[in-house]
């Protein structure tokens, strides 16, 4: 078997642990993979552990027992978070972004990788402390951006339907009011979709008044689960009702302004970091 240099093992641990974020990797994988003695791999990562640490971008826990071994847990700066936030209010200020309504244009923001897997670390980081078991999103633009929290906390991307689908099987279906137009509306879920018991986070791309995750919130409960937490990438702190209180965002939406232009600014929560 090939023998491999220090910089070789530590590029490659470096690797396999942060594409399997969360996910507890036993060191004879490694051993194995890089022909080395156990007292080798620890050394190498030790050193992967104090770069990342270093570097501010996550860290590596040891499990032990016998199925253990370490994993990766997904970290951003709390300086880098805010540049961009700074840089995305910065995009989304254009001017050709407001469209008729007062909405902002975002679908491009949606589906641009880079950005979304930025936001997605950044809101994973803020969640990864919990114990959660699935990512809760609804069928909107959003679903990226929870793909990509999901993945980085190591665990499922549930999607809650506006319409149920044949495809889905046996659903459960709650009505909720939507906060800003106070109008009735439905959503579904899958009865094979999630387990009883399981604890979740919502993340979602736009929040108003939060009906949206209040629905989400009381459509859990028809699966006996719980709601531990809501991110969202763009809070409108223009609509001063919210329907929650708990919740974390990015970017804060304040409106339009006289010259037809959206005005945002980077979320306070970063100055609580």
């Amino acid at each position: 078997m090939n023998k491999y240099s220090r910089n070789q093992r530590v590029t490659g641990i470096t690797k396999i642990l942060t594409e399997n974020p969360n996910k507890t990797i036993n060191l004879k994988i490694f051993t194995e993979l890089f022909n080395a003695a156990k007292s080798t791999i620890s050394e190498d990562i030790v050193i992967v552990r104090e770069t990342l640490s270093d570097l501010s971008m996550g860290r590596v826990e040891t499990v032990a027992g016998a199925a253990g071994g370490v994993k990766y847990i997904c970290g951003v700066s709390n300086q880098e978070s805010k540049i961009f936030a700074e840089e995305l209010c910065k995009v989304l200020v254009q001017g050709d972004r407001v469209i008729p309504g007062n909405f902002i244009y975002m679908t491009d923001i949606m589906y641009n990788p880079e950005i979304v897997h930025k936001a997605g670390v950044i809101l994973a980081s803020v969640f990864n402390e919990l114990d959660i078991d699935y990512v809760v999103t609804v069928e909107t633009k959003g679903i990226p951006l929870a793909y990509e929290v999901a993945k980085m906390l190591g665990v499922q991307l549930v999607i809650v339907r506006r319409d149920p689908k044949v495809t889905e099987g046996s659903t459960v279906s709650i009505n909720y009011v939507s906060g800003s137009s106070n109008r009735i509306q439905t959503m579904s879920l899958s009865r094979k979709s999630i387990k009883k018991g399981s604890k979740c986070i919502f993340i979602d791309d736009f929040m108003k008044a939060g009906g949206t995750a209040t629905g989400i919130i009381n459509l859990l409960k028809e699966f006996e689960s719980e709601l531990l937490g809501i991110g969202v990438l763009v809070n409108d702190i223009e609509t001063r009702h919210k329907l929650i209180e708990e919740y974390m965002s990015i970017v804060l939406f304040k409106g339009i302004n006289d010259e037809g232009k959206a005005e945002l600014t980077p979320s306070n929560f970063f100055e609580k970091m």
